[in-house]
């Protein structure tokens, strides 16, 4: 399986993925779920290879690891999961 970077990285620069609505689910540690975020709301920093910036539906920032992103969709449909531990 691809790593989430790889796949954020190859969504962002391949044209061929331009003109779909990518969304990221992650865990957010406050409410206890899953969190949406389009990929329009969310910002890459070059120097942060660990993760990224996202602003949430009520205007906050938050910094996002990598490692709570588990899964993305695009046009609505999953496209990639991040595996359960085993």
């Amino acid at each position: 399986m691809m790593p989430v970077q790889d796949l954020l990285h190859r969504i962002r620069w391949d044209p061929s993925m331009s003109g779909s609505r990518f969304e990221i689910a992650y865990v957010d540690r406050v409410a206890h779920g899953l969190a949406r975020v389009s990929l329009s709301a969310v910002r890459f920093e070059p120097d942060e290879p660990f993760g990224f910036e996202a602003v949430t539906a009520d205007g906050e920032e938050h910094f996002i690891p990598y490692h709570r992103v588990r899964e993305v969709y695009r046009d609505g449909a999953l496209i990639w999961r991040r595996p359960p531990h085993a």
